[in-house]
């Protein structure tokens, strides 16, 4: 691989638009092409993540998500992790005919092992069979403040043990076995723990006044669990925890913060950050400056930046400059390979647009929602 590709596997971007070849004036504006297949063709970036915004609104059935990652996945040399976000609860991308689950605080609630594990098993088949093969989820916080704007009923339990054990039961649900076609990465957000926050990381750089200690008890114990069942990828906060890392950065930018990650907990897999579009990463630093701070830091890869080109040129140019080495790049590229290959993507990333209304939303799946 060229060394741009390498750096293109190190960013998940967002597109515009809800067919692959039809031209949306966003495309033209954020990346100089029209089309979100020609976005692909032209960056081959390591993945793609959909919304159902007016921003970027990619999702309308599970027929034409199914024919935008087929249509996605042609333009790329590499297969693609394609992502969404499908919590549920309040955080929810694809809504019906999609299977609908309570959210992580009502699964809390229910303190079913059992229950979480076979939402994220049947939520992995549909999100499978409509392309997609990665789900930013579980949260994985605990909500240990009750005034927290962020995370509140995304996180499972102010109690770290049930955070933990309801943890590990999803990322089951949703991995499933190696290579299996129906399975889905799952991403254990947002470490090193948002859940002690009164401010919102979209919107400013909130600080987590923990100790070491202090985290190891309260917020440790749902990644800990998250790693022991094999997960896939970690997102990161953009928290500061200055008893953790005095400098002030961003966990997502803190090697401190990720030690504890990949030193402490012994995580060997993809870190992913949260968007480098959110105010509590752009605070201190240039949107060129970002991406190359995040990999020093121990990131694998970069979600969302506001300018991908300019992001991927800073990458390259830190390379080629001598600021970040070419085995660090190399380190990185395979997490992500790693990460594909274990949901069998290498083999063939492409999903049968004709089965998919079949497997989005069938009875049985209704019902177990229902139980």
């Amino acid at each position: 691989m060229s060394l741009e590709q390498k750096v293109g596997q190190l960013f998940v971007t967002y597109l515009h638009g809800q067919s692959p070849d039809e031209a949306h004036p966003g495309n033209l504006r954020d990346f100089g092409v029209a089309t979100p297949a020609e976005v692909v063709a032209k960056f081959q970036p390591g993945g793609v993540v959909y919304f159902n915004n007016s921003s970027y609104d990619n999702i309308d059935t599970p027929r034409q998500i199914a024919a935008l990652s087929n249509g996605l996945q042609r333009a790329s040399r590499i297969p693609l992790a394609i992502a969404t976000d499908q919590e549920m609860g309040i955080v929810t991308r694809i809504g019906p005919p999609a299977t609908q689950f309570p959210g992580n605080m009502a699964l809390g609630a229910g303190r079913s092992p059992e229950a979480a594990e076979q939402a994220a098993r049947i939520t992995a088949g549909e999100l499978r069979a409509m392309g997609i093969t990665q789900n930013f989820a579980p949260d994985a916080d605990v909500n240990s403040n009750p005034a927290n704007p962020v995370i509140g009923v995304r996180s499972y339990s102010s109690d770290p043990a049930l955070a933990a054990e309801l943890t590990a039961a999803q990322v089951r649900g949703y991995q499933g076995r190696i290579l299996a076609k129906h399975t889905v990465s799952a991403t254990a957000k947002h470490f090193p723990g948002h859940g002690d926050t009164d401010e919102d990381s979209h919107s400013t750089l909130p600080t987590v006044d923990r100790t070491e200690a202090e985290w190891a008890e309260v917020d440790a114990p749902p990644f800990r669990a998250a790693i022991a069942a094999g997960i896939d990828s970690v997102m990161t906060a953009h928290i500061q925890m200055p008893r953790i890392d005095p400098s002030g950065e961003p966990a997502t930018l803190s090697k401190p913060a990720l030690d504890l990650l990949r030193e402490n907990l012994g995580y060997d897999g993809v870190v992913i950050t949260d968007s480098l579009a959110m105010a509590g990463v752009r605070r201190l630093h240039s949107d060129a400056e970002i991406p190359v701070l995040a990999l020093k830091a121990g990131v694998d890869q970069l979600l969302m930046p506001v300018n991908l080109e300019l992001a991927v040129n800073a990458v390259i140019a830190a390379v080629r400059g001598g600021e970040l080495t070419e085995e660090r790049i190399d380190r990185s590229v395979l997490r992500v390979l790693r990460m594909k290959f274990l949901r069998g993507m290498l083999t063939g990333p492409l999903v049968d647009v004709d089965k998919v209304d079949s497997a989005v939303g069938p009875a049985e799946h209704l019902e177990a929602a229902r139980r």
